[in-house]
């Protein structure tokens, strides 16, 4: 019989791997806590004491103080520190003082609220009273709804149904909003960019109606650790925030490990396939009957993975429990994988980012991440769903071969010792601001004078009347056609006019799967194209442009598409800029006209051209904010023309993938376009914008650490180890550039970086 190893036998073995790029462990620690405060309903203590908590850890006493006396504020913990308490606390004890109170909780995902509704749950029925705690989603029963509506203390939703199914028809809430004393607003962090600036407006609207029914509710808010939670809160929410960082929670002992694998082909950089690696570290511990979770960055991958890992057996040849779970799955299938790993049941889940958020998922070990997944708060919400109860756990980033994974496996001390990453909104941008007016307007008519959260709304209004819109009467503005305008907002775009994707892969049935702004649509939805949607590949085989409309079919095929995109950028307004050394850099107002014209067929992991294809598309043109830098004359003449065009391209490339790690957001949502002679200025330039019509405040950020930027993109192509240039460092066409870039680089001479 195979014996099986330990923990401490798998650590031994890592640590003699020549894949081990870093390790770093962090000790455990007792948990700091102190008595429940004098005030809190004898009832909740003895429910609570039941439930193993004899004690309040010092955040949790902290933010119960806070709602104590009204205050608005956000608790910022690590995962599994308790933070649910932060609100349940408060709003339970409120609810046993007085029954008529009402509470709105806020959850970015279904499984977030359903977890938190079960623990909600436990605890109600150990207090032994009736207290109305549901969930108000899509999933909802319409019987169910009904008595949420008229009886539901605490109402769990998301910021979608808020939107579109009960600001629209608050009449139906009366008691709800009439009572409305605390607003939760869990995991604050993912609202950021678009989708949080949506949110912020949806939180003005919702503030507006509270102010009609006479209530003013406490705003709370949790979060995982961003740079500028406080500033963040109030942004969304709009109102001035306490920030709790006071930790008291426990901490099991974790190590954190880097695991880069080896370099398959020298010249180009290319690294053994991070999935294969991460099927037998998975394998490795699984085998040996440590709980573990895998996260995978695509559907696809899941599936893969699961498909592997399943046919694995124990040291008792039994089949070892392992499940997927993603997005797609039937709610009462993804209820029943959360319920088998708290309970023990399921020894491995194999997931997308969907796991991330602080669903309690039990016992897990070990946590492995299939490459980086973009942010550095991402990374460690995934490394929390393991050790929340064991004495020890291990954590392993597997770094695939693009910029952005090997700058972040190459620079540990930033990972671990800064946290540069700001989450960012801009609820101001006028086009998602316009489409809020609309439907704030259609819940309640403007008075004139009337502001919205403190945004002069009259010219607006005024747009909105004389496009048959609003109507003015007496004193105000009153919505007057027969369309719902929350239906065609969505929280997810800026843009309207939206393409809309529907998938025909089977013909019985045909759904819309997704909406693009057209912008975007360009280069991700032609024909052609590979889209993908929730980690599955799509391959489009219609673009209707005037309708409006991508026909797509799923395809698993082993290449993503990446389409060329000619860019004309005018600088309409220079709002702000500073002088560097051979460089200066901006920010302002651009106007955006770009058309594609060629796409490429990119085989994943190698990053082969297996193909290509030309695109037939109409220019398109937004207004956005960008940063830019341009350099002097001197660089070209002291390199020469032709390698200046090369360094800048291949700095243009560094930039992309540099850019996201200093400010909360996806790579598509910043736009890099090199210009060899930049109209406004004459001068070699790189503009980094805002791929949304308005701008998010993305690359305002930039601007600000100019400097930090360069020494990051320096630092990528200078631990490269490839000879000449790759797709890991200068991009995939610019072999050959790397000597150019570095010396265009090292001349700037940059001061201030951001890393050790």
């Amino acid at each position: 019989m195979k014996v099986r190893k330990s923990l401490a036998d798998i650590l031994a073995m890592l640590k003699a791997d020549p894949n081990v790029q870093h390790w770093h462990t962090i000790p455990g620690r007792a948990a700091r806590t102190v008595p429940f405060p004098e005030g809190v309903d004898p009832r909740l203590v003895q429910a609570l004491k039941k439930r193993g908590i004899t004690a309040l850890y010092t955040h949790q006493a902290d933010a119960y103080a806070a709602a104590s006396r009204g205050r608005d504020f956000v608790a910022v913990t690590p995962t599994a520190s308790g933070k649910t308490l932060c609100y349940n606390l408060p709003i339970l004890d409120a609810i046993l003082k007085n029954p008529s109170t009402r509470a709105l909780y806020l959850f970015p995902t279904k499984a977030l609220a359903q977890d938190q509704k079960s623990e909600l749950n436990e605890l109600i029925a150990e207090l032994g009273v009736t207290i109305h705690g549901d969930t108000y989603d899509g999933d909802t029963p319409a019987t169910i709804r009904q008595k949420i509506r008229k009886a539901g203390q605490i109402v769990m939703t998301n910021p979608d149904m808020l939107h579109s199914s009960i600001l629209p028809h608050h009449t139906k809430w009366v008691s709800l909003f009439e009572n409305l004393q605390f607003v939760v607003i869990d995991e604050l962090h993912t609202y950021r960019g678009v989708f949080g600036s949506h949110v912020a407006n949806v939180i003005r609207r919702l503030k507006r109606i509270c102010a009609y029914y006479g209530s003013r509710p406490v705003f709370i808010a949790t979060s995982a650790t961003i740079a500028n939670p406080k500033e963040h809160a109030e942004r969304l929410t709009g109102r001035p925030m306490v920030l709790i960082d006071n930790n008291g929670a426990p901490q099991v002992t974790k190590h954190f490990i880097f695991y880069n694998p080896p370099v398959v082909h020298q010249a180009l950089n290319i690294r053994r396939s991070a999935s294969l690696v991460v099927k037998e570290l998975a394998k490795l511990f699984l085998e040996n009957g440590i709980r573990t979770i895998v996260f995978a960055r695509s559907r696809l991958r899941v599936e893969i993975l699961l498909n592997y890992l399943q046919t694995l057996n124990t040291a008792r040849t039994e089949r070892a429990t392992i499940r997927a779970y993603r997005g797609g799955y039937l709610p009462s299938e993804r209820r029943e994988i959360e319920r088998g790993l708290r309970e023990g049941k399921i020894h491995g889940v194999v997931s997308t980012n969907a796991l991330e958020l602080g669903v309690d998922i039990g016992q897990l070990q070990a946590c492995i991440m299939t490459g980086y997944p973009g942010s550095i708060s991402s990374a460690w919400q995934q490394a929390g769903r393991a050790g929340r109860r064991e004495d020890e756990a291990v954590i392993l980033l597997v770094a695939t071969s693009s910029p952005l994974d090997q700058y972040i496996i190459q620079h540990p001390d930033y990972f671990f010792e800064r946290n540069p990453e700001e989450a960012r909104i801009n609820p101001d941008n006028l086009i998602i601001l316009v489409d809020h007016i609309r439907c704030a307007a259609y819940e309640l008519p403007f008075k004139k004078g009337e502001t919205f959260d403190g945004i002069d709304v009259e010219d607006i209004c005024t747009y909105l009347a004389d496009q048959d819109v609003l109507h003015f009467q007496g004193d105000k503005w009153f919505w007057m056609t027969d369309a719902f305008p929350a239906a065609n907002v969505s929280l997810r775009s800026a843009a309207q006019d939206n393409v809309v994707i529907i998938d025909q892969t089977h013909p019985g049935a045909v759904k819309v799967i997704g909406e693009m702004d057209r912008f975007s649509a360009m280069t991700l939805l032609h024909e052609e194209a590979i889209y993908m949607h929730q980690g599955e590949q799509y391959q489009v085989e219609k673009l209707d442009w005037e309708e409006k409309k991508a026909f797509v079919r799923q395809v698993d095929v082993n290449y993503y598409t990446d389409a060329n995109l000619a860019v004309q950028l005018e600088v309409l307004e220079v709002d702000k800029e500073k002088r560097g050394p051979l460089f200066e850099t901006a920010y302002g107002d651009v106007a955006v006209r770009a058309k594609a014209t060629i796409f490429k067929k990119i085989r994943f992991e190698t990053h082969d051209n297996v193909g290509w294809g030309t695109i037939h598309l109409p220019e398109e043109e937004i207004h956005t904010t960008s940063a830019w830098i341009g350099f002097d004359g001197e660089l070209e003449e002291r390199f020469g023309k032709p390698a200046a065009e090369q360094a800048l391209v291949g700095l243009a490339h560094l930039l992309r993938h540099a850019a996201p790690l200093f400010v909360m957001c996806d790579p598509q949502d910043i736009e890099v376009v090199p210009m060899i002679k930049a109209p406004h200025n004459g001068k070699p330039t790189i503009f980094l914008y805002d791929q949304y019509p308005g701008g998010i405040g993305l690359s305002e950020k930039l601007y600000e650490m100019t400097d930090v930027l360069l020494n990051a993109a320096r630092e990528m192509v200078e631990r490269c180890p490839c000879e000449t240039g790759c797709p890991s460092c200068v991009g995939a066409d610019g072999e050959g550039a790397k000597p150019v870039v570095l010396k265009w680089l090292k001349a700037l001479h940059v001061e201030g970086s951001h890393v050790s």
